[in-house]
């Protein structure tokens, strides 16, 4: 089979058998070699947008830098002016790869990257891919994404994704109707491996179980289903490992950035540290050790035509304590910055872990299809359920208690059945919203 991948991506100008090479280089280089290569690439980029970019001059407020930890925090509200004023000279639309954010964070934008680094971004990703077996050439792609739905946006996707290999389920309806519809799919086609969004694939996997059926035994060419964009929990893991009858790898990444962390062969979500510099700052930017919670901070080491230079991704984690600068290892991702929720008592907690909790009460009869919570007040809360049928008071009670019991008593909760959920324009899944 022609390499079509490759050859679309060479053919509208990303070079990417230079990426490929640039990224074998990196991958072989000792410790010592790579943080050299690190400390350099760092300067480098910096000194070329300082140089380059006069919306980056203007962030830093100097033409040079003596300090790294000097550098300001970019943040997304940063970037939320015309992409025109933040590309660097010598860079235009014409010339640079431009795609938006999703949103996800509530401050989506428009950004760049120039084509030597997009073509590394998918370098990069055909290599950790090719840790499982899948080469994006050759083997074909179920994806489990949304889909634009104007006519021009929509046979535009579906070109690229058969320049991509892969064939496409929209997932912005996920009955049970259009589910069957998925499954006659993967009994017809002989499909490598899954991509996409993580709520859209457990709730497939919840109707394989229902189903009895196991995925693997109506399509054996599957070998991997890789998860991405939304929370993986430990018992969903389970489920997909349980209904898919693949491996499930856990994938981290941001659609301004690249892949930021992907599970390896042992287990452990590998840290990109070829194409990108993570740091874990505390709330006074200072740099935290290995083993401590903090906001993940990136820098992408390679995109001069638009500057990612520390910043700030809006996303809590931990690099684990045998983390090396050659092999990062993100110990944990706890959540979003702007999902935390204040509780009357001032504590704060994650809103992930009031998603986490009702999670393992109501999902275990699988009467529940999937739901969200939404903080309207500091103690009030409402959440938004599909299922077979409405949740009687006792699992009410049952879920109030749980809540009580970990977080604090006296909060309010509202529990709304409805038939579906609201995803974004991309599809997904926000699994818990502070609104206060």
């Amino acid at each position: 089979m022609l390499p079509l991948f490759d050859l679309s991506l060479q053919f509208n100008g990303y070079p990417i058998q230079e990426a490929k090479a640039e990224l074998q280089k990196i991958i072989a280089f000792t410790a010592s070699q790579k943080e050299h290569f690190i400390e350099n690439k760092k300067k480098e980029i910096v000194t070329f947008h300082l140089n380059n970019n006069p919306f980056y001059q203007q962030i830093v407020g100097a033409k040079s830098f003596n300090n790294w930890n000097d550098l300001p925090i970019l943040n997304k509200q940063n970037l939320q002016r015309p992409l025109t004023e933040r590309l660097s000279n010598g860079y235009s639309l014409k010339n640079v790869y431009v795609n938006k954010t999703s949103g996800s964070s509530g401050n989506p934008f428009v950004f760049a990257r120039d084509k030597f680094s997009h073509a590394l971004f998918w370098a990069s990703t055909a290599y950790r891919f090719g840790w499982y077996g899948i080469n994006l050439n050759t083997s074909y792609q179920a994806r489990f994404y949304g889909i634009p739905m104007d006519f021009m946006g929509y046979q535009k996707e579906r070109i690229k994704d058969f320049l991509g290999n892969r064939f496409r389920f929209p997932i912005f309806d996920l009955s049970d109707s259009v589910l069957e519809g998925f499954l006659h799919h993967f009994e017809t086609k002989k499909f490598d491996y899954i991509n996409g969004y993580t709520s859209s694939i457990v709730l497939f996997a919840k109707f394989l179980q229902q189903k009895n059926i196991v995925l693997k035994d109506v399509c054996p060419s599957l070998q991997a289903c890789m998860v991405t964009s939304e929370m993986l929990f430990e018992e969903d893991k389970k489920l997909l490992e349980k209904q898919l009858g693949i491996p499930i790898i856990n994938e981290y990444g941001a659609s301004e950035l690249d892949l930021i962390a992907f599970q390896n062969l042992e287990g452990d979500w590998q840290v990109n540290a070829e194409t990108l510099f993570v740091e874990i700052l505390d709330d006074n930017n200072n740099v935290l050790p290995y083993g401590q919670e903090g906001r993940i901070v990136i820098t992408s080491l390679f995109n001069k035509a638009h500057p990612f230079i520390r910043y700030d991704i809006g996303d809590i984690g931990i690099l684990d304590k045998k983390s090396t600068v050659r092999k990062p290892i993100l110990k944990k991702l706890i959540g979003r910055t702007n999902d935390v929720a204040i509780l009357p008592s001032g504590k704060k907690a994650p809103g992930l872990t009031f998603y986490y909790i009702t999670k393992s009460i109501i999902e275990d009869d699988g009467n529940v299809k999937e739901f969200t919570i939404k903080q309207t007040k500091m103690d009030c809360f409402e959440i938004e359920y599909v299922s077979e049928t409405e949740l009687n008071m006792e699992e009410i009670t049952k879920i109030e208690n749980a809540i009580a019991l970990y977080l604090e008593p006296n909060l309010n909760f509202s529990f709304i059945r409805k038939n579906t959920l609201e995803r974004s324009n991309r599809g997904k899944l926000k699994q818990f919203t502070a609104m206060v």
